[in-house]
């Protein structure tokens, strides 16, 4: 068998009176496209730290490519580029003195075709020699995703990399994200946006409270538990035997969650029973944000063998 891009085994953390992880075991395969995700305070974030170095856990242990990220963790973290939530940057350097201080931490010197590249794929040509303190919250984003990738890891991993920015800047970084994972660099990523973990991962894992709950290729995922999805805009108040299916209410915009379309006439009829005007109907399947509450509600855990 081949060496795992990342392998954690009954990974544990605690702090006083938390468990952050509880006996998380998971192997990401080189070359996937991954998805990490859970709520707020699942332990997404303390696992990717131990797993970066910047964490110890309190027992388990974790490898990249084969090393341990103790025993072994400068190789370990050769083989690792970090995309960190928080927008860390020195405001001293421009963007280009950024990243050759980031080679000179992997060794490496004369870097500055890669940079190039990096720069130009991240569409950071015009701001190359600005000051970081002068960038915008999603030019300091591009910075931090450059910064990763300037040692060339084989192994990526981009903790919620679009949050809170732009379209332009998703569909830029995504673009060059998918060219590495073709190329053969591992990806593993965690988002809110679950549209976005859908659309680009193979596989998923999902935490709950610091326990795996769920891991499988998406396609399982959305084939096993989805069901059928019915947006509409309505007035008035929906009956008990349709509230219960109600997984969104925006005002007159409602969204119900079904478990298949045999349900859909029958929460129609209800409706109009109970004297509610319909519009705006639209019917479609399940998606992964459905996939991801049930899963959380449920709390069973759902592992692929």
């Amino acid at each position: 068998m081949s060496l795992a891009a990342i392998q954690v085994v009954d990974l544990r953390k605690t702090y006083p009176g938390v468990v952050a992880l509880d006996n998380v075991s998971l192997r990401i395969e080189a070359g996937e496209f991954f998805g990490l995700l859970g709520p707020n305070g699942a332990g997404k974030t303390t696992l990717i730290s131990i797993v970066a170095g910047l964490t110890r856990a309190s027992g388990g242990h974790a490898l990249v490519l084969g090393h341990d990220v103790v025993s072994d963790y400068r190789a370990a973290r050769r083989a690792l580029g970090v995309v960190p939530q928080e927008l860390v940057f020195d405001p001293f350097f421009t963007v280009r003195e950024t990243l050759r201080i980031q080679s000179g931490y992997f060794g490496l010197h004369r870097n500055d075709d890669w940079i190039d590249e990096v720069i130009a794929n991240l569409d950071l040509s015009g701001k190359a020699d600005a000051n970081m303190r002068s960038l915008s919250g999603g030019m300091k984003r591009r910075v931090l995703v450059a910064q990763a990738l300037v040692h060339k890891p084989p192994v990526i991993v981009l903790d919620e990399p679009t949050a809170g920015v732009d379209v332009e800047l998703r569909q830029t970084l995504w673009q060059f994200v998918r060219t590495l994972n073709r190329k053969g660099h591992t990806i593993v990523l965690t988002t809110h946006y679950l549209e976005e973990a859908q659309e680009l991962c193979g596989r998923i894992a999902m935490l709950k409270g610091g326990r795996l709950i769920a891991l499988d290729q998406t396609r399982n995922l959305l084939r096993q538990l989805s069901g059928v999805r019915m947006s509409m805009r309505i007035t008035g108040e929906p009956p008990p035997e349709v509230a219960r299916h109600l997984a969104e209410r925006i005002g007159e915009h409602v969204v119900l969650r079904l478990a298949n379309v045999a349900e859909v006439e029958p929460a129609l009829a209800a409706l109009r029973r109970a004297g509610c005007s319909i519009e705006d109907l639209e019917v479609g399947h399940a998606d992964l944000e459905d996939v991801f509450l049930q899963i959380m509600s449920e709390g069973r855990e759902r592992i692929a063998a």
